[in-house]
């Protein structure tokens, strides 16, 4: 905008006007936190952004933290809305830190470091299916079998029910998953430890079942939970992943303060988007 009209901004300058809009949005910030944090049931996941280092050209992987509030999937009239966060590394105190005060259902991928939030039972935690069926998918394309096979098209009818009750209240989704899911999952979990019992453990496919039977409880807890999703691909892909896909060859944040300051962005950019109003202009550079 600036350069149709002559004017040669440096990017550290414009990176810095963001940096100070973002501090004087903070007070939005946490009141989205507030609402997006309400007790019930919230979607978690992460991706690596790269940050500069003060001082030097280097760079170093920090990572957004995306939590989802959403129960359109099971005819909630509630706005959705998304909440960004920031942190110089991976480890397992920021997503504890974060939801300190949250009370509910946590549907997030098997990281360990959501193990501790799960401890003291005020966080149950569900797990993806989308996670699980990629281990084996990711089998079945490299050495593909008849077990391979059959272990999709299982998954494919837990995914199929999935469909049909896209949209139903949560009683009529939880009614649907008693008499439908729940059978298929009693099923499926006796096939996959006996073919567990055929297979070395060190084999691929065996790594991917135990993957899968080692967290079946949360992976079948959405069979009694008419509000939860079976997976959170798709929030995914909306919410983190796809905000930043466009930005990824300039994703360089120019510090640490300015690292979690632009976590406020994606914030403002994904509500408007989800929420069906107009796109605003975008902030950063």
């Amino acid at each position: 905008m600036y350069g149709r009209q002559g004017v040669e901004l440096s990017r550290s300058l414009l990176s810095g006007w963001v940096d100070a809009c973002c501090r004087l949005l903070s007070p939005l910030e946490e009141a989205l936190q507030d609402y997006v944090l309400t007790d019930g049931k919230l979607h978690a996941d992460d991706t690596p952004v790269p940050v500069l280092l003060p001082g030097n050209k280097k760079t170093k992987t920090g990572r957004l933290w995306t939590y989802v509030r959403d129960d359109r999937n099971a005819g909630s009239t509630l706005a959705p809305a998304v909440l960004f966060a920031y942190s110089p590394d991976r480890k397992g105190i920021h997503p504890q830190t974060h939801l300190a005060g949250f009370s509910g259902v946590l549907q997030a991928d098997a990281y360990a470091g959501f193990n501790e939030l799960y401890r003291d039972g005020r966080i149950t935690e569900a797990a993806c299916w989308a996670h699980a069926r990629r281990k084996i998918h990711d089998v079945h394309v490299r050495t593909p079998s008849a077990l391979t096979e059959e272990a999709l098209k299982r998954i494919g009818e837990l995914y199929a029910i999935e469909a049909e009750i896209r949209g139903m209240t949560a009683e009529q989704r939880l009614a649907e998953r008693q008499l439908k899911t729940k059978p298929l999952l009693k099923s499926l979990e006796s096939w996959l430890r006996e073919k567990m019992k055929t297979l070395s453990r060190h084999s691929e496919l065996a790594k991917a079942f135990a993957y899968a039977l080692n967290q079946w409880p949360a992976l079948t807890y959405y069979a009694d939970d008419g509000w939860l999703r079976r997976t959170i691909t798709s929030l995914k892909m909306r919410c983190g992943w796809s905000v930043w896909a466009a930005k990824l060859p300039v994703l360089r944040f120019g510090s640490w303060r300015r690292a979690g300051s632009a976590a406020v962005q994606p914030d403002r950019d994904v509500q408007t988007e989800r929420s069906g109003a107009r796109k605003l202009p975008p902030l950063c550079p």
